[in-house]
């Protein structure tokens, strides 16, 4: 099942399809463009097409370095195992913070 997602990068409003699961995801990674292309039409004078490219290919370089990285030598990124790292953690800070929901 699809559904539509809006989004705005760089003042500009995007429809993409996408399923829910996708949904938060593809959001983040929406704001996460719209800041790079920010900073780097900042610092480059970039617009356009050009400023474009240029971000994709700063995101490009980081997502090959990371996934040259010692700490994942040359395997790649597994989504869902990242995921289920940052439930664990969500579910640590949870378990840790809620003696402070009695404090209010």
């Amino acid at each position: 099942m699809t559904t539509t997602l809006d989004i705005k990068i760089q003042g500009r409003d995007y429809r993409v399809a996408c399923t829910p699961e996708e949904a938060g995801s593809l959001q983040a990674a929406a704001e996460l463009l719209d800041a790079r292309m920010g900073e780097i039409a900042k610092a480059t004078k970039s617009t356009g097409e050009r400023l474009a490219v240029m971000t994709a290919l700063n995101l490009a370089h980081e997502l090959d370095a990371a996934r040259r990285s010692p700490a994942t030598a040359g395997k790649p990124i597994d989504a869902e195992e990242t995921r289920g790292r940052i439930k664990a953690i969500e579910a640590r800070l949870d378990e840790a913070l809620a003696p402070q929901d009695q404090l209010f």
